[in-house]
């Protein structure tokens, strides 16, 4: 959520950036923001005007009560009763126009950094560097579900009978590498001195909504229903959850955080969800990376952010390559954002494992996280990235390291997890 002064001195360059992301519909809120913000101004002054008559007056009642003058006492009660009833029908008045405030405000995309590609979709997005060569081996590569169920490692047929499309069943050594994938990420973050923590994994609706944008949260949420209660997509959400209202010292500065959840998402709209395979799911395992820094900052970390992805595929035999979002393929709160792909020999192509954005202070301002500085208190800034969600980043790992006669290498990194087994072969 933008600053509301920053919105009234510079509407322009707020229309600009709505044009960039190709939200053009959303123009009009800019003008009702500033008219809105306008007239609660008018209505505080007007309050604040009024409270200070009311004293004085309240003060010559008291006076005019010592003087034995009880007629003009009492015609200026009369006059404070409705200076009362005008203060309390602004305040309802002032109280309603916030409300209708904010909920234009909070659907105003950020201010996207200098640099961000303009376009219009994710097709648009721009490639920034490659790691390690892609390798297509001499064998043909399985879809990674027939590789799984040859070595009785996945059962989607019991899952759609207990659950539905979308969930599924591991098994046996392909539950066991995933586990350990998921060990190995909590651990690996921790050896670069992020503090671990394992989240609440539902969350209360203002916490939803002061981390991301409302069709965001309609896309992607699950409610409970008859309660105030949602489950997270990610653990950032409750990550961020954490330090809604608090006042941080600067010295604590910056937070450096790793988060292990499950994560449940509708998964609903043009992707759907994938029939057969473990790619799109409503449910899912992940380990998470949030910081809370000091606005200069934020850039250092947003790098030191990716390439702990990037580091992380790489220690597993997976290349990967990183991808900067264009404008149109940035979420609402997003100042700048980038795609870590991971290298598909199956597909012969890239596809997203991770997702590292830099936020700017838009879920600081709406959760109400500031720091203490002496010249005053700030917003700090939000950053997040995904160190691997799994069973996608699975997926990667068993096609980068699947062998001609449908057995699984196990990387080196991930062997002490798996009690020093090197190969998944059939049983």
């Amino acid at each position: 959520m933008l600053d509301i002064k920053f919105i009234s001195e510079n509407p322009e360059i707020v229309k600009e950036n709505i044009k960039k992301k190709f939200q053009d519909h959303k123009l009009p809120l800019v003008d009702e923001v500033i008219t809105l913000y306008a007239k609660i101004k008018e209505l505080k002054l007007e309050g604040d005007n009024l409270r200070k008559t009311r004293n004085d007056k309240s003060n010559e009642i008291g006076s005019l009560m010592r003087n034995k003058k009880i007629d003009e006492a009492n015609q200026m009660k009369v006059t404070v009763k409705q200076i009362n009833d005008r203060i309390i029908e602004i305040e309802i008045e002032e109280e309603g126009l916030n409300v209708e405030l904010k909920e234009r405000m909070m659907k105003i995309p950020n201010i996207i950094a200098d640099d961000v590609p303009i376009g219009e979709n994710d097709s648009q997005n721009v490639e920034l560097e490659i790691f390690d060569d892609p390798f297509v081996p001499d064998y043909e590569i399985p879809y990674h579900a027939d590789i799984c169920e040859a070595l009785f490692g996945l059962d989607k047929e019991s899952a759609g009978r207990t659950s539905g499309q979308g969930f599924y069943y591991l098994m046996g050594d392909i539950a066991r590498l995933h586990s350990s994938v998921l060990s190995y990420a909590r651990d690996f973050m921790i050896n670069k001195d992020y503090n671990y923590c394992l989240p609440p994994f539902l969350i209360r609706s203002d916490v939803v909504t002061g981390v991301m944008s409302f069709e965001e949260m309609e896309a992607m949420m699950y409610k409970i229903e008859g309660e105030d209660l949602y489950l997270i997509g990610t653990s950032e959400h409750s990550m961020m959850g954490k330090f809604k209202g608090q006042l941080i010292k600067e010295t604590e500065l910056p937070l450096k955080l790793t988060s292990y959840s499950p994560c449940f998402r509708k998964e609903g709209g043009a992707h759907g969800l994938e029939e057969r395979g473990l790619y799109r799911v409503h449910q899912f395992e992940k380990q998470e990376m949030v910081i809370l820094c000091k606005p200069e900052d934020g850039m250092k970390y947003y790098h030191e952010l990716w390439k702990n992805t990037v580091d992380f595929f790489r220690s597993l035999d997976v290349p990967v390559r990183t991808l900067e979002c264009c404008s149109g393929d940035l979420a609402d709160l997003k100042v700048k954002s980038c795609d870590i792909e991971a290298w598909s020999p199956r597909q012969k192509k890239y596809y997203e494992v991770g997702s590292c954005s830099i936020l700017g202070d838009a879920q600081t301002r709406r959760l109400g996280i500031r720091y203490k500085t002496e010249e005053g208190n700030r917003y700090p800034y939000s950053l997040n990235d995904t160190v691997i969600a799994s069973p996608r980043g699975l997926i990667a790992i068993i096609e980068n390291n699947v062998q001609a006669d449908g057995s699984i290498k196990i990387p080196v990194s991930l062997q002490p997890y798996m009690g020093g087994q090197t190969i998944i072969e059939k049983k």
